[in-house]
């Protein structure tokens, strides 16, 4: 049987946004400036699938992604179907481990994978093609520095402030109910 992948468009305040999912889950969320280009490379990433084009069956789920991108601290529960090799996988699932709020360098993942050389890691979170749920946004330079993003580095310096301000939001609030706890007492 072939594969079916549905895809949609939408827009979130960091501009257009690209969602696929086949029968299992997310293939894909991607900020996109190039309609035609983005789906072009839909087709050439499924070459064996059928692509169909279905904004009103995915309009739900684009715009739970948009509020997503708002506020990262939301946690939707959206499956996802993670398709590269099985190095890449590894390195997206390590990904999907740092917390919201947190950061680590490129460096670090390739300790975590057993080498010092962290071009294959580079490489393989280049080739994420999930943003936010498989967050590659909080990675990276070993300085702390921002490096390159695939969807742009305004879009990555964007996520990382909104992060920070989520938990920031929750450490006073979290601040405020221990307060009215004590007083309480």
């Amino acid at each position: 049987m072939r594969d079916i992948i549905r895809f949609a468009w939408g827009k979130s305040s960091l501009g257009d946004v690209l969602v696929a999912v086949s029968t299992k889950g997310l293939v894909a969320f991607e900020f996109a400036n190039q309609r035609p280009a983005m789906e072009a490379a839909l087709h050439a990433r499924f070459p064996d699938a059928e692509i169909v084009s279905d904004a009103s069956g995915l309009a739900e789920l684009i715009g739970a992604m948009a509020q997503l991108v708002e506020h990262p601290s939301l946690t939707p529960d959206i499956p996802l179907d993670l398709r590269g090799t099985p190095y890449e996988i590894n390195v997206w699932q390590m990904l999907r481990d740092i917390a919201m709020g947190e950061t680590t360098h490129y460096g670090a993942l390739a300790a975590l994978l057993g080498t010092r050389d962290a071009r294959d890691v580079t490489k393989a979170i280049a080739n994420n093609p999930i943003a936010i749920l498989v967050p590659c946004h909080r990675v990276l330079r070993k300085d702390g520095s921002i490096s390159g993003y695939r969807w742009g580095v305004y879009r990555k310096k964007a996520l990382l402030q909104r992060e920070k301000e989520a938990v920031a939001r929750y450490a006073t609030a979290r601040q405020v109910a221990e307060h009215s706890v004590r007083t309480a007492a």
